[in-house]
């Protein structure tokens, strides 16, 4: 299982640059244009999901490779989920039309409150995988 866990490393490690990138794209020779793109908001999130994928995958195969997942393991997951959703909603709500500013302008806008929000979204996604982490079973004493 050790090759699973390091599977997950390096999805998480995808996840990671491609967070970089989609903050900073500068850091890939593009020049940034005027405000927030989809394309930019969508390889955030794109990057943020891989990287509580890759944190997931490596929790379950590095500490509870043999054991199925119990109650409070699966919360996890589905808080993980939740967090990734509430991100994304967050993240497109101009794009999709739902925003606060999406009559008002014709570019959209990613603002304080979204921008709070995606925050708020990856950081409930965090806590998910950190109780998948710290609520599994103890190992057996062999």
């Amino acid at each position: 299982m050790l090759g699973l866990a390091q599977f997950g490393i390096a999805v998480g490690a995808l996840g990671a640059v491609l967070t970089i990138m989609g903050l900073f794209p500068s850091v890939t020779g593009i020049r940034p244009g005027e405000g927030i793109g989809i394309v930019q908001v969508m390889t955030i999130l794109t990057g943020f999901a891989l990287l509580i994928f890759g944190g997931l995958i490596y929790v379950k195969y590095t500490f509870y490779a043999d054991r199925p997942a119990n109650l409070s393991q699966q919360i996890g997951i589905r808080l993980s989920l939740t967090g990734l959703v509430l991100a994304g909603m967050a993240g497109l709500a101009d794009f999709l039309g739902f925003g606060s500013h999406a009559p008002a302008v014709t570019q959209p806008v990613l603002g304080y409150w979204q921008a709070a929000a995606i925050l708020i979204g990856f950081f409930i996604a965090s806590l998910g995988v950190l109780v998948y982490a710290m609520t599994g079973a103890p190992p057996a004493d062999d």
